[in-house]
């Protein structure tokens, strides 16, 4: 069993990414810019709006916060996107979810300009995507090609069953996998919680991509010796254990799942981390117009 080391690989591109950024600001005369909208004070989206904030401040990226309370009207919100894209000297734009319920967070993602929308969630980038040209790719799907990519994983040829089917994660993971590219060509099966015989399904992966959304919902009988297991999940639970007053865990039931595995990706220190990666790489290629010219 070897680990996916999400911190590893994180900081080894985040090198790159800085050195890249530092070529920007001498040639452009300044920074890669990122600017997340966070709505309320949800204390996970407080932490990963942070945690993308300060690693753009680690690369050498300007960053900008626009937080607005809950009580924000869904045309308020949609006016300060379209400000946003109008602003030549913003790059990327994300909105962190989830949003209050007033609002449509279908409506928000599609009045994000495609050149700008670096967390890769615009229908035309996935539409993009579907047909294997060049966008920006969902942030978490592009994390986890990256990781495959460093550990010089061969997919080609293998099964690979992901379990979820969120348009953020799982659904774009099946397509990306199954494309004729390197993490990819892979025979993909594409389950869910209304999916019959499961367990049987997953059995015959050798590649596991679990984005359901449930602690531990992936179990050591459901995972073939060797298999290659990549765990999404981020499930929050109270615990006076830790200095934060929460506990994290996988999708993936690590301790007895990890032991069969070829490869794994540990919850925390795994996914999360490559996710940030995604969203710096797509960022940095918008300031650069790698994609739309």
């Amino acid at each position: 069993m070897n680990i996916l080391d999400g911190k590893h690989v994180s900081e080894k591109i985040k090198l790159e990414i800085a050195d890249q950024a530092a070529a920007f600001l001498h040639d452009a005369g300044r920074k890669p810019h990122l600017v997340a909208i966070l709505v309320g004070n949800d204390g996970g989206s407080e932490t990963y709006v942070a945690s993308k904030m300060k690693n753009c401040e680690k690369v050498g990226f300007q960053s900008s916060l626009y937080r607005f309370d809950t009580t924000v009207s869904e045309n308020e919100l949609l006016d300060k996107v379209r400000e946003i894209n109008a602003d030549p000297g913003v790059d990327g734009l994300i909105v962190q979810l989830p949003l209050p319920k007033h609002i449509d967070p279908e409506k928000v993602t599609e009045a994000i300009d495609p050149k700008k929308d670096v967390d890769g969630f615009h229908p035309i980038n996935l539409g993009r995507m579907v047909r294997n040209l060049p966008c920006y790719l969902p942030a978490t799907p592009y994390g986890i090609l990256l990781m495959l990519q460093a550990y010089n994983i061969d997919t080609a040829g293998k099964h690979c069953v992901v379990v979820g089917r969120s348009n953020i994660v799982g659904m774009p993971m099946s397509i990306l996998m199954a494309r004729n590219a390197n993490p990819g060509n892979c025979t993909v099966t594409l389950t869910h919680s209304k999916t019959r015989d499961l367990k049987e399904q997953v059995l015959q992966a050798d590649v596991i991509v679990a984005a359901i959304g449930k602690k531990n919902f992936i179990t050591a009988d459901m995972v073939k010796p060797g298999a290659v297991v990549i765990d999404v999940g981020i499930n929050r639970e109270v615990s006076d254990q830790t200095k934060s007053g929460y506990k994290l865990y996988g999708d993936v039931d690590f301790e007895n799942v990890a032991p069969k595995s070829s490869y794994i990706t540990p919850v925390p220190g795994g996914v999360g981390l490559m996710t940030i990666v995604g969203l710096l790489k797509n960022t940095l290629a918008s300031a650069r117009k790698e994609i739309y010219g």
